[in-house]
């Protein structure tokens, strides 16, 4: 009698493939999947979307396993090899360093020990520190943090969601995404979906010693999946606001006492070997009313010598000693710099380098760069390195409020126009560096502006803007910059195909393809925005979206004549289609494509490309094929695809062609010529430190040798 899977590990196993990783290996993971659970049952089965749908699913393909041990034994194989790939919890970079004058909050401290150190009697170690802006919440949390590392030593981690475009921060499956990043899960091995990544977060943290903290939450829902199961693991969540519903221990952040407020003035005094008389230090923490940036910037303005301010009394500053603290740091720069921080502060931008601030301003960038330094010293803001600063919220709201008044509309209006137009110029620079030979970018290449030098540099500079970008495309729907969003959009490309970046752009890929079909719509643009939204809810493993946006770009492309746009447009139909096991569905689309790419003449746009998107489109066809189970017409077309990229000396390209001959091959009974195919692949792979996809290889051979 054979050991037969259970329903519980099948279950398991086919939802975590289900909600794997969106990445090339990924795939390839979900396809070797539907082909064997095609074989063991014997019909085409779509891909569940549900959980209900795996279930159901994992029972269909236990009970024919219990029927045939051959099919039992391809399964456990099948299996196990995947297991052995997961990735595996390594402690990060750490939490960043605590300032330097923390100053009391005992009690807030002992609550978090409390918390961190209570037994876990079944209850799950959450806190939740909130306080109003400028308390001193994310300095309590790095505090703390600080003080005990040895309590985690399986790595602290720490994400802040203030970077994120937008007031409300990011959707909890990128928060998710992002803390999975700082616990080093390779790209390739990044679920697709929130389900996936929460699975994947417990998996990590199960049996762990860990700290999360996540500063600058919003709301609980951004928070939720990440309320630790495993005893061990404290999640300390950070609010510069008003607490929200959580299922934590509640801390707030109160204002500091009079004493602790001079004791904190005293310390920066004492660093910086100076005295402040006592009617000084007394009038300034008056002012600060106990709030902690108040008393930082307060102190720096002392340790600068200069006078005091009066205290404001009008409506807006009374009670709000922040906006007291910026209006005093604005007054400190002088007429030009400040101009240049209200303009700044102007469109929400996550980030500003000289370049933005010149070009918000109208002056040059070595002028903004010494603006931008005065305006981080007076602490209106924050130094984020490689010459990028960033306004706090509350301050940059002020300044923001105060831009009308002092400039006029035009002239704020100019001042945005100018920084939306600074950063669509080095978009699309950026992206036809990073994809030289993608006709979806080089075609939209600006005549003025300076290239970037290669592929590596581009990447580079779409993200290091990529939370301005998705924020411009927003501000630019909102000044009726329509032209603008489209092509910003598109500049997008090489963000969502080579660095997977899904989840924060997909709300710009939605306005803007709603704002082609508004203003540009059945055109060429259109079908790429189209097309751009289709491949970024196909990644996010949304088929049914993917699949109408998708017949979207077609009829877009086909109404405005693009036989390339179309023929591409069709086959990532196929593509959706064969991601979702829809396997006669998904030849038909690479056979039509195909047709497609053959109608492009001599003269016509894409006909130089068309050697290759034909190799491409026969290697659908051959993927689809082994679907289908036509074993002996996948190997020849997938024979004929790796020969071509090996006489063009693509040796990426030839290993996922090899990938997939030796697949069919082992799917044939053909073990032998498999593993022959796996050892070419893993060579050509070495150069190329495809870790993700050399794992897969090592499991396919597992399970060739296992049947030889």
């Amino acid at each position: 009698m054979f050991e037969v899977v259970t329903v519980g590990a099948l279950t398991a196993f086919l939802t975590a493939v289900g909600n794997g990783a969106a990445g090339e290996m990924g795939k390839h993971i979900l396809l070797s999947t539907g082909a064997q659970v095609r074989r063991c049952l014997g019909r085409e089965t779509p891909l569940p979307d549900t959980t209900e749908g795996w279930e159901i699913l994992a029972r269909q393909v236990h009970r024919r396993l219990s029927e045939d041990p051959r099919q039992n034994t391809e399964f456990t194989h099948l299996m196990r090899s995947m297991s052995d790939a997961a990735p595996t919890l390594r402690p990060g970079p750490g939490l960043p360093p605590a300032p330097r004058d923390f100053t009391d909050r005992a009690r807030v401290v002992k609550l978090l020990r409390r918390e961190a150190t209570r037994p876990a009697a079944g209850r799950p170690r959450a806190a939740l520190l909130y306080g109003r802006p400028g308390m001193g919440t994310s300095a309590v949390a790095l505090h703390w943090g600080s003080l005990c590392i040895d309590r985690f030593p399986d790595g602290q981690f720490y994400i802040d969601l203030r970077g994120a475009a937008g007031e409300l921060g990011p959707d909890p499956a990128t928060v998710l995404q992002l803390l999975l990043q700082q616990m080093d899960v390779d790209p390739e091995q990044m679920p697709s979906t929130e389900t996936g990544r929460e699975a994947l977060y417990r998996s990590l943290t199960a049996g762990r010693r860990a700290l999360i903290v996540v500063d600058h939450a919003t709301t609980a829902a951004q928070v939720r999946a990440l309320i630790p199961s495993a005893p061990e693991v404290f999640l300390l969540v950070v609010s510069s606001g008003p607490a929200f519903t959580l299922e934590a221990e509640l801390i707030e952040v109160p204002k500091l006492e009079e004493r602790d407020a001079k004791r904190m003035l005293k310390k920066v005094a004492t660093r910086y070997g100076v005295s402040w008389p006592a009617a000084e230090v007394s009038g300034t923490v008056a002012r600060c009313e106990g709030n902690a940036f108040a008393l930082q910037a307060a102190a720096m303005r002392l340790l600068a010598g200069d006078p005091t301010l009066p205290s404001s009394v009008d409506g807006a500053t009374a009670n709000d000693p922040v906006r007291a603290v910026t209006r005093d740091a604005v007054h400190r720069l002088g007429p030009d710099a400040a101009r240049l921080c209200r303009l700044a502060a102007l469109g929400g931008w996550p980030s500003v380098d000289a370049t933005l601030g010149g070009r918000a301003a109208d002056v040059t960038p070595q002028e903004a760069g010494r603006m931008l330094a005065k305006a981080a010293e007076v602490q209106l803001m924050e130094r984020l390195g490689d010459g990028r600063y960033r306004f706090r919220p509350e301050v940059r709201r002020h300044l923001e409020d105060e831009a009308g008044p002092e400039h006029g509309i035009p002239e704020c209006s100019a001042a945005v126009s100018r920084v939306l137009g600074e950063l669509l110029e080095r978009a699309l620079h950026a992206a036809c560096a990073a994809l030289p030979k993608s006709w979806r970018v080089v075609e939209l290449a600006p005549a003025e502006g300076s290239p970037y030098r290669d592929e590596a540099e581009g990447m580079a500079a779409l993200l290091a803007d990529l939370g301005n970008l998705v924020r411009a495309v927003s501000v630019a729907e909102e000044y009726q910059q329509y032209g603008t969003v489209l092509r910003l959009a598109r500049a997008l490309w090489p963000l969502q195909l080579k660095a997977g970046r899904w989840d924060e752009l997909l709300p710009a890929l939605r306005l803007a393809a709603r704002c082609a079909d508004e203003h540009q719509s059945s055109s060429r643009m259109a079908g790429a925005l189209h097309f751009q939204l289709a491949h970024c809810l196909g990644e996010l493993r949304r088929g049914e979206e993917a699949e109408q946006q998708a017949r979207d770009a077609v009829a877009c492309e086909r109404a405005a004549g693009h036989v390339r746009g179309e023929a591409s447009s069709v086959e990532l139909l196929g593509l959706l289609h064969l991601n979702q096991w829809k396997y006669p569905a998904a030849y038909e689309q690479f056979i039509e494509a195909e047709r497609i790419y053959r109608s492009i003449t001599p003269g016509q746009k894409g006909v130089d490309d068309l050697p290759r998107a034909l190799t491409l489109a026969e290697r659908h066809q051959a993927r689809a094929l082994r679907g289908l189970g036509r074993l002996e017409e996948s190997r020849s077309r997938l024979e004929s695809v790796q020969d071509w990229f090996a006489a063009q000396g693509e040796a990426y390209n030839q290993a996922r062609a090899l990938t997939d001959l030796a697949d069919t091959l082992h799917e044939a009974g053909d073990n032998s010529a498999a593993l022959a195919k796996i050892t070419v692949a893993e060579r050509l792979l070495a150069p190329e430190k495809a870790a993700p996809h050399l794992a897969y290889l090592t499991g396919l051979r597992e399970r060739c040798e296992a049947a030889i």
